[in-house]
């Protein structure tokens, strides 16, 4: 059975000027994370990244680890949702229908609760049927994309082959929600938990795609533990 691991970047520079970059701790993730595909003797036959700079250098730090590495391969279709697009078309709106959210916006918070509100609000409004916003990305043609990206995968790389993907947690959440079916309001469940070099993997056999086990981070548990390090984070 092929696989397809798809494995979020690690803790990223949260409230920096550049958001886009692998703190220290996330870089620790990455090398760890590497570290232990190859102690359970995973190799990657093809691997993947978005064009993000955490993407790229977590696929990067990781592959360091690989016996036999493979190039990291970039694909513009593994890049995360456009938040900042998003609230920048859509919030306006949405805080006029809603006041509760209208006073998070207010108070400016920097808190990562506050901030996961707003992207919650704006992600469903987002993915929604109805949503009209001009000059933003559309839904349909990221999940498309984000479709058409492991498809790719599927028929290049083929049959039998384990293949690694780095990436974001919306795109986990596109990649989780189209495996599994579900409709527009059921992407963001997936996205939310998304955790720092998390693992995902996907089954596949021919056309069929299945979903084998979500978000994982037992790996990061178990070497923190060995360590005395605290290495599960969220954001």
């Amino acid at each position: 059975m092929a696989s397809i691991y798809l494995v979020r970047h690690g803790q990223a520079s949260f409230g920096a000027a550049n958001y886009d970059q692998l703190s220290r701790l996330g870089q620790r993730q990455a090398d760890l994370t590497g570290e232990f595909f190859a102690r359970v003797g995973l190799s990657f036959d093809a691997a993947y990244a978005g064009s993000l700079s955490r993407q790229q250098e977590t696929g990067q730090r990781v592959l360091a680890s690989q016996t036999l590495a493979c190039d990291l391969r970039l694909d513009e279709r593994f890049d995360e949702v456009n938040n900042q697009e998003q609230i920048d078309a859509l919030l306006p709106g949405l805080c006029a229908a809603d006041n509760v959210l209208a006073d998070i916006v207010q108070r400016d918070s920097k808190s990562s609760k506050d901030y996961q509100k707003i992207i919650a609000a704006v992600f469903n409004a987002w993915v929604n049927p109805d949503c009209n916003a001009t000059g933003i990305m559309p839904w349909s043609l990221y999940r498309d994309g984000v479709e058409a990206a492991l498809k790719d995968i599927m028929t290049d790389v083929g049959a039998g082959k384990t293949t690694a993907v780095f990436t974001s947690g919306g795109t986990i959440a596109t990649a989780v929600g189209l495996a599994l079916g579900v409709t527009a309001d059921g992407f963001y469940q997936f996205y939310e938990p998304v955790m720092n070099c998390s693992i995902t993997r996907l089954i596949y056999s021919s056309s069929r795609v299945s979903l084998s086990n979500f978000n994982d981070v037992a790996h990061l548990q178990l070497i923190g533990a060995d360590l005395n390090e605290s290495l599960v984070t969220y954001r």
